[in-house]
This record gives C-alpha cells, structure tokens and sequence, in this order.
C-alpha cells in the first residue's frame, strides 16, 4: 500500500491539543464518533487483550458534574496561572488555553473517557507502561480520525484526581481505569499548523544517555 507522505505527515504533525477553538454549539453525531472509535481500536494493544472500554457523556448535568470535578482537582491553579501568563509566550498561550476549557469545559457538546479493564497493583513503571500502554495509542488514534474529519480534541488528565467521585457519576465499575477526559467537537477552522520543537537530534542518544545521535 503506497501512502501519501504529505498527507499523513500533516496529519500527525497538525493534530494538535485545541480548546479555544471547540466549536461549542455544533452537534456531533454519534455515526461520527463510532466511525472514529473504530478506527481507534485497530491500535495495538498489551497481549491483544483488547480491554479498551468508551465512555460517552452527552447528558447536560452529568458533563457539567464532571466539569465541577475537574476543577474542583486543579481550578483554581489554572485560573491564578492564567491571571499570570504572559500570553506574548507559548507556554502563557497554554496555560490560558487550559483555563479556559476548564471553565467551560461542561459546555463541550461531548466528553469522552477512555477506559482500559484493570487497575494498577503497584507503583512499578512496568505495571504502569503495560496498564496505560494498552490503551494510549488507541486514544491518539481516535484523536487523529476526529483531526481528519473536521472534530478536535484535547487529551486531559485533570479530573483523574477525582476519579473515584467520576466513576460514581458515571456508573463506572472498581475494576475499570480511567485514562483521561476527551472533549470531542468540530473545530472552528482546520487549519492547524505543526508547533515548534526543537531538532529531536539534540535529544536522541545512540546507545549511551547523552551520547548524540549525531554530532553537532
């Protein structure tokens, strides 16, 4: 199968997280949302165990519930970073971007929580990497089918603090992981352009921390 280059690279290198730019008064259509979750669940996944799990909140009061409880987690750190961001700077762009979706972040037409079956047992990076592993591609994935079709989004993980309180929100079992908290909505504008990141160069080592791929 022979791919277009350019539009695949644009594709991965334009996806970007967006917030101010959700368009908050257009309905997504659940064909829409399920075309994308297929495409997602074609990601790899650990031992092809296939635990990945969607939850769609559509319904006014419960995305608001879970609104409150993302800022109930980090509210008020966002809103006094963005009271002094410089907004002149990427990062102050950033911070009053996420302050923004976390005010009205109930008014996003859906939200979406990834779940993977499982829960961590321990603090180790391999129980960690394996649980999050098997659900984190599939994730970016459906991220990028909703680029492609018009939608955005915006991976967040805010409202975890109070995971507990959204899984009795939501009727979510003990057993379940959340992974983080999608806002699913058609974009205004799709014109995204790649951020700026330094050569990776600088920061891809050949076979010994910090010894660089290629010299200077």
């Amino acid at each position: 199968m022979d791919f277009d280059l350019d539009q695949t690279d644009a594709l991965l290198s334009t996806t970007r997280a967006v917030r101010k730019r959700l368009d908050f008064d257009r309905e997504v259509p659940d064909d829409v949302l399920l075309e994308c979750l297929q495409l997602a669940v074609q990601a790899p996944t650990g031992s092809n165990q296939q635990g990945w799990r969607w939850m769609v909140i559509r319904d006014a009061e419960k995305k608001e519930a879970l609104a409150k409880l993302y800022r109930d987690a980090g509210g008020e750190y966002l809103a006094a970073a963005a009271d002094q961001a410089d907004t002149e700077t990427q990062q102050g762009r950033v911070i009053d971007s996420a302050n923004f979706l976390a005010q009205r972040l109930g008014e996003v037409p859906v939200l979406v929580i990834p779940l993977i079956i499982g829960r961590l047992k321990d603090n180790s990076a391999n129980a960690a990497a394996g649980l999050m592993g098997s659900i984190m591609p599939a994730m970016w994935s459906f991220q990028l089918a909703l680029r492609s079709r018009g939608l955005g989004s915006c991976l967040t993980t805010l409202h975890l603090g109070k995971e507990q309180e959204a899984a009795e929100i939501l009727g979510i079992p003990d057993h379940m992981t959340q992974a983080g908290l999608l806002p699913v909505a058609y974009t205004k504008g799709t014109d995204f352009k790649p951020a700026r990141r330094d050569d990776v160069a600088k920061i891809t080592y050949l076979d010994t921390y910090k010894n660089p791929i290629r010299s200077a």
